[in-house]
């Protein structure tokens, strides 16, 4: 038995009583027997429940919990994971489970199936939010017609997601783990307006899909004395100020529009499934590959932050004079377009996250030329994309030009998600068959 059936065992193990410690959030429409409805898939026949639940999703995860970016794709991968294993049962288990794949006729609603796989998780997440979201799940419910297919939907729907909440107790989340700050050139310290220290945990969070955080490495960030310092140096320096000159209009709001918290991924990813005419399996299936790989991307990244420790944009720039570097020139009072998140520096982030994201996107799909477009609030614009390899460009720079990055932190930590990419879709969610 390989290493993944063994943890699939031990998942099944615990899911009984976990199903049991989750059931007052889906018992009131579990009330009994009722007569059986012969191949119901579908309540409404039209809306994709995937699609529909992960704005669902994205409501509780941003706009109530106002949840940080790294703290959203473990959220957003924990709902897509059990809707996933969810609608792979009921299909008959045509790809490898995450999880599980708990049993099924194949004839369980499809949408009561979603509606209880992610109104379960998000609000096992949530507890605070538990009154708001069931009248949401009860109102999905309300389409679907009663019978013995929309009570298997429930059924398989509450076990999946009794599976991922039992797999993810205790995997580190919010731990107390705290930054390196260091005082010697190149260490990371907190940076202005607002001095903050978060996020450290997400490094030593367990991985949903790579074996460990470690398993993924970028190579040493540019040395103080080298060229590839002094270029990036200067070029965030000239393109990264609030008050650059240079930088155009369109880099502006590029910077603006990537590093909106409310993050047009989102959207973008809810697009995708719809201009594709995904099917409500396979919508199921890109959203977890993709908010796992995501998640997963970040745990390594945030790893390898903590391993270098290295300083921003900012704090290099105010400081240059004491980097040993005799072609910088410190300038006090320079100040980033954007506020500088409060972690290192080195790999990027957001770089990991959309490398991985666009990666897992020309796989999908087997093309990169694919057309999408998203919006963001506090540009107050749509930006359009012709491939996803643009998009990624397009990041990689507009870090830079919002002053927050150097451009090498970017360049590796693009090319880190794809790593993780590469790792996941050679050991999960393969046909079988």
């Amino acid at each position: 038995m390989t290493s993944r059936s063994h943890r699939r065992r031990a998942i099944w193990s615990r899911i009984i009583p976990a199903t049991i410690a989750l059931g007052s959030l889906v018992a009131s429409t579990m009330t009994g027997p009722a007569p059986y409805a012969a191949a119901a898939t579908s309540g409404t026949g039209s809306a994709n429940p995937v699609v529909t639940w992960d704005l669902n999703a994205q409501t509780a995860i941003w706009d109530v919990a106002a949840q940080q970016p790294n703290e959203q794709v473990r959220s957003f991968a924990m709902v897509s994971g059990a809707v996933y294993d969810a609608l792979n049962a009921i299909a008959g288990t045509p790809y490898q489970p995450y999880l599980v794949a708990p049993p099924s006729r194949g004839t369980e609603s499809t949408d009561a199936a979603v509606a209880a796989a992610a109104h379960t998780v998000l609000a096992a997440l949530f507890p605070g939010q538990r009154e708001r979201l069931r009248a949401q799940y009860d109102a999905a419910l309300a389409t679907v017609p009663d019978g013995r297919s929309k009570q298997g939907g429930i059924t398989i729907g509450a076990r999946a997601a009794a599976a991922m909440v039992t797999a993810r107790q205790d995997d580190g989340a919010f731990g107390d783990q705290q930054w390196k700050n260091g005082t010697r050139p190149g260490q990371w310290r907190p940076t202005p307006p607002l001095f903050l220290s978060q996020g450290a945990w997400t490094g030593h969070m367990r991985p949903f899909l790579i074996p460990r955080a470690s398993m993924v490495r970028t190579p040493e960030p540019p040395r103080l004395t080298s060229d590839a310092y002094t270029r990036d140096l200067d070029e965030v320096k000239e393109f990264g100020s609030a008050t650059s000159t240079v930088r155009s209009r369109d880099q502006t709001e590029a910077a603006i529009w990537w590093h909106d918290r409310r993050s047009a991924s989102w959207e973008i990813k809810r697009q995708l499934a719809t201009a594709q005419q995904l099917d409500a399996l396979q919508t199921a299936r890109f959203f977890a590959m993709t908010d796992l790989i995501v998640a997963d991307s970040g745990v390594a990244c945030f790893s390898q932050k903590d391993l270098w420790s290295y300083w921003r944009p900012i704090t290099a720039i105010q400081l240059a004079d004491t980097d040993g570097n005799p072609r910088t020139t410190a300038d006090p009072g320079w100040q980033s377009l954007l506020v500088t998140p409060p972690f290192p520096e080195y790999p990027s982030g957001h770089a990991c996250g959309t490398g991985a994201r666009m990666s897992l996107y020309r796989h999908f799909f087997g093309r990169d030329d694919i057309a999408f477009s998203g919006s963001s609030v506090d540009s107050g614009t749509t930006r359009q994309f012709t491939s996803f390899s643009q998009a990624l460009n397009e990041l990689i720079g507009a870090r830079v030009w919002g002053g927050v990055h150097f451009r090498s932190a970017d360049v590796e930590g693009a090319k880190l998600g794809e790593e993780v990419y590469r790792y996941a879709v050679r050991h999960y969610f393969r046909p079988l068959r």
